[in-house]
């Protein structure tokens, strides 16, 4: 299991820099798909280039394993801000499953950040000074700073395993849509519809569960790394208006990003993850 936590972060990193990307293409801030830039306030553009070049630059660094720690941790506080503080009023207002389903993104991918940062931490094997990394993130408790490689993993699990019982709660809500998702050549639309909202709910419960976390997070990982392949990419591919291809490119996107996510909770987990977050 502890070799998944570098696919994980490899996968997360693609994941950022193809956000950054589409912010460039569609002037907008894209991950967690937060509403949209207050219409009375200048400079849309700026922060969505701003924000895409960070997301870029984020990316290069997880992937390059140079500063990664901050990089994550920086890019966890952005979506945080941006996202998904940004959607409670829009979820409290509006309370339809649209709203739900894109502040419970915002939400795996805050804690996504945060646990990738995490693994890079505990592992210590990044690039730069070993003490900026502990007093900034407590690598290993050190500093006093709350940030520890602990409570970074632990946040990730209970953000990721939410937004995944999240989503398999909506399959069931929501079958007759879910079901249009399954690729035509894939028979028993409704079948794995169900199926996926059961396998969705025990992963985010094995997930959040210590004793469970490791095994839970490497077959979600596994099972949304699929769904990556055989429905959002081609969906993308097949988009036939900018609409289309911006929600499905940033579909591809969002399930690569959860699915290093939580690659990279698999292979950072420890048998007594609960105790450390507390340290």
């Amino acid at each position: 299991m502890e070799k998944l936590a570098f696919p994980g972060r490899i996968f997360f990193a693609i994941a950022l820099v193809g956000f950054g990307i589409l912010q460039f293409i569609y002037g907008d801030f894209i991950p967690g798909r937060a509403p949209a830039f207050p219409a009375d306030v200048p400079g849309r553009l700026v922060w969505a280039y701003l924000s895409g070049a960070i997301l870029i630059t984020a990316g290069i660094a997880i992937a390059g394993n140079v500063r990664a720690p901050i990089a994550a941790i920086l890019v966890g506080f952005v979506i945080f801000v941006w996202a998904l503080l940004r959607h409670i009023p829009e979820v409290v207002a509006v309370q339809n499953g649209i709203t739900i389903t894109n502040m419970g993104k915002a939400l795996a991918l805050f804690g996504g950040a945060f646990a990738v940062a995490g693994s890079v931490t505990r592992n210590s094997t990044y690039k730069g000074s070993k003490k900026d990394g502990a007093s900034i993130v407590g690598a290993t408790g050190e500093g006093g700073s709350w940030l520890t490689a602990g409570r970074l993993l632990w946040t990730g699990r209970i953000c990721l395993g939410a937004f995944l019982i999240l989503g398999g709660v909506e399959h069931f809500i929501y079958p007759q849509f879910v079901a249009t998702l399954v690729p035509a050549w894939i028979p028993g639309a409704f079948f794995w519809t169900y199926f996926a909202g059961v396998a969705l709910n025990a992963g985010g419960a094995g997930m959040i569960l210590t004793p469970t976390v490791r095994p839970a997070s490497g077959l979600s990982g596994l099972m949304i790394f699929l769904w990556v392949l055989i429905l959002h990419i081609p969906r993308a591919l097949a988009a036939v208006d900018a609409a289309g291809a911006r929600n499905e490119w940033t579909a591809v996107c969002e399930a690569l990003a959860i699915s290093g996510a939580a690659f990279v909770i698999a292979g950072s987990a420890r048998n007594k993850e609960h105790q450390e977050q507390s340290v």
